[in-house]
């Protein structure tokens, strides 16, 4: 793999003899903001660009000014090893678009350079915390709002269909198309995966081999159509997250022909994969062994693992994610595979974004196990070493995994059922903060909910989602699971076969629209409810295949009394009264209008259904 993809550095210096003139071919980030906290370096890529004499001269009214420039000012720059890349650190003073010639001897080369004003209050934006609803959307594979740019020319991979591998079409507009339905279906920002250029020959479509970082993949759109479809999100109270790989880039990335430093990609003899380690990050009997190969092993061959400890790279990332936010006025980020990037380097890339956007928030993709596990790579925590990785949101695997353990079957036995959902949630002292896990039943990596629930039962389905929306925590939803979808594959966890268009008109059948109907009907009342936003949980034990529990806070609380065994259940309504107590016993059924009295002694559940109440304080 190394001999392939990488130039040697002896080989790059010999390039630089038979370059005439220096020539610019990249220049990253594509244009920057005034006011901005973050110091703007430019990467320049072409060919012969290093030891340039760099200047800038200002353009108005389309000419360019002699004299001194003022607005965007020079102040240092270094070479790289590689002679075709040049880093130049500029001061930002004004808005307006500038020409930055590099010149070498008589030759020179030149590039206009925007500066624009930075939007108001965009320091200050506001991002998603526990009153959103998160939908999740596979980009590719979601709706195809524009064929026409399903196949495109610069592009390998072209549309196939018939390929469940391959690409098929969805898009910007397609997401744009839906924004009604996911409206309706109560969800609040929309998680697509990523965007940016992927342009492998094959199994392009996941997006997560990033091959340009700052364009978007024109098999999507482009990056005018992204920036209006987070604008027309906003206008219909929408927000939308980015999804961001700094781990690993795609092997068809540009620079994997001339990287700027050999260390730019962590590199051995032969291919090496990670070891999936992540318990080596704070294992205290771990190996030095473990540790280097859980962080610079390569997540798949297509997709060379970047070194962040390179000072240059760390900058690059720390820019181009706080340029997306900007450009796109994005609300918020996901990032996968966070514990594979290098510990400190990337708590110094979440630090950035933070230090640019105070309030905005960043669910880091932690898949591991158990809560301990989890914990350690939320911001806040008390971990042992002293880390903290400046995250604030984490995936919550260990509930996902109770619930649906709990579902799988029928519950028998000492800490089956939804004893499994009472366990994992006695963990949450671990958290720094349990109003912000991201909580789900399912996601685009994953065998479908349905697909898990025993007898791929609907009911089971729908108690799966009372609990995702009732209890602590940022819910999400994974695209299709509003319609209880299926695998078509044998192996419900085959990610091309779970990864499913929505349907679309005639092919929602009844029980499609009964399952959007009630999932519909439960996320919109928790958009008004703020006692499950950031109340508090206290949960009561039972070994009937049954969980109780209640959200709450000075004013109101929300009692669930799930029920997953094969009869009715009723509630020991006498066990709660150390919190009950406190509350008006007379409540009502938000999602019936039933009223329901909590102090009789009849307060049950059927088979395979749930009972909520809303109360109010004495």
């Amino acid at each position: 793999m190394k001999k392939h993809l990488f130039l040697s550095v002896a080989v790059l210096a010999m390039c630089q003899f038979a370059i005439a003139a220096p020539k610019i071919q990249q220049v990253e980030p594509l244009c920057w903001w005034t006011n901005m906290a973050t110091p703007l370096t430019i990467m320049f890529h072409g060919e012969d660009l290093s030891d340039a004499q760099v200047s800038v001269q200002q353009i108005a009214n389309g000419k360019v000014m002699r004299g001194a420039c003022h607005g965007l000012v020079p102040r240092s720059q270094h070479n790289a090893e590689s002679p075709n890349y040049l880093f130049v650190d500029f001061g930002v003073f004004q808005p307006g678009v500038y020409r930055i010639t590099l010149k070498k001897g008589k030759k020179s080369a030149t590039y206009d350079y925007t500066i624009a004003e930075r939007r108001e209050g965009s320091r200050e934006r506001k991002s998603f915390d526990a009153s959103d609803v998160v939908y999740l959307i596979m980009s590719d594979r979601f709706v195809d709002g524009d064929e026409s740019n399903n196949s495109t020319k610069n592009t390998k991979e072209k549309a196939d269909k018939s390929n469940v591998n391959g690409r098929f079409g969805g898009d910007i507009q397609g997401i744009i198309n839906s924004f009604d339905h996911i409206l309706a279906l109560g969800a609040t920002a929309i998680w697509p995966t990523p965007m940016l250029g992927d342009n492998e020959e094959a199994w392009s479509y996941h997006g997560y081999a990033c091959s340009d970082y700052y364009h978007i993949d024109p098999r999507y759109g482009s990056n005018s159509l992204y920036a209006q479809m987070v604008q027309q999100a906003h206008a219909k109270g929408l927000k939308i997250l980015m999804d961001m790989v700094p781990n690993h880039c795609g092997a068809a990335h540009w620079w994997m022909a001339d990287l700027p430093y050999k260390d730019w990609v962590n590199q051995f003899d032969e291919f090496t994969n990670t070891n999936n380690c992540f318990t080596a990050n704070y294992d205290v009997n771990a190996s030095q062994f473990d540790r280097k190969l859980s962080n610079r092993g390569w997540f798949d061959k297509p997709m060379p693992d970047m070194n962040l400890e390179n000072p240059d790279l760390l900058k690059y990332f720390q820019q181009w994610a706080i340029w997306w936010i900007e450009f796109a006025d994005l609300d918020g980020l996901r990032v996968d595979t966070y514990p594979y990037i290098e510990k400190i380097p990337g708590s110094e890339w979440i630090a950035a974004i933070r230090n640019e956007y105070p309030n905005i928030n960043i669910v880091g993709e932690c898949w591991t196990r158990p809560a301990p596990a989890v914990a350690y790579w939320q911001s806040g925590a008390k971990n042992f070493d002293g880390f903290d990785s400046n995250l604030p949101t984490v995936m919550d695997f260990p509930t996902e995994e109770a619930i649906r353990q709990a579902l799988e079957n029928d519950g028998q036995g000492w800490g089956n059922g939804l004893t499994r959902v009472y366990d994992a949630l006695t963990m949450d002292y671990m958290y720094a903060d349990v109003n912000k896990l991201l909580t789900f039943l399912g996601n685009h990596d994953m065998a479908r909910i349905t697909d898990v629930v025993k007898e791929k039962d609907p009911r089971r389905v729908k108690l799966a989602y009372v609990l995702l929306a009732t209890m602590r925590g940022i819910p999400q939803v994974l695209y299709g699971d509003e319609y209880a979808l299926t695998s078509k594959s044998e192996d419900p966890s085959n990610h091309s076969y779970l990864r499913a268009p929505l349907p679309q008109g005639t092919a929602v059948t009844a029980e499609m629209q009964d399952m959007y109907d009630f999932q519909s009907k439960l996320f919109q009342w928790r958009k008004n409810e703020p006692v499950l936003h950031f109340g508090k949980t206290m949960h009561f034990l039972a070994r009937d295949n049954t969980y109780a529990f209640f959200r709450y806070n000075d004013d109101e609380a929300v009692f669930v009394f799930a029920n997953a065994s094969d009869d009715w259940r009723v509630a020991p309504t006498e066990n709660y009264a150390e919190i009950l107590d406190k509350y008006n016993p007379v409540g009502v059924n938000p999602l019936t209008g039933e009223t329901v009295d909590m102090s009789r002694l009849d307060v049950a559940a059927p088979a395979l259904e749930t009972v909520i109440v809303k109360l109010k304080k004495k």
